[in-house]
């Protein structure tokens, strides 16, 4: 079984600019303190790089 990423949104997305408010948005994420769960790849953990300020991210195993 492949290891998942839990994503939760953190900070407002007021304030930053469209794509970083996309990139939230394609991870599922749309109130302050949800979760989503998504495994762990590339695709995924690039999305979280441009958005870390914003998420915190813990492993699932």
């Amino acid at each position: 079984m492949s290891t998942q990423l839990k994503i939760t949104l953190k900070r407002s997305l007021i304030g930053n600019i469209q794509k970083q408010k996309d990139t939230v948005k394609a991870l599922g994420l749309k109130k302050i303190r949800q979760s989503v769960i998504h495994n762990d790849t590339p695709q995924i953990r690039g999305m979280i790089h441009k958005v870390a300020h914003l998420v915190t991210v813990e492993e699932i195993n």
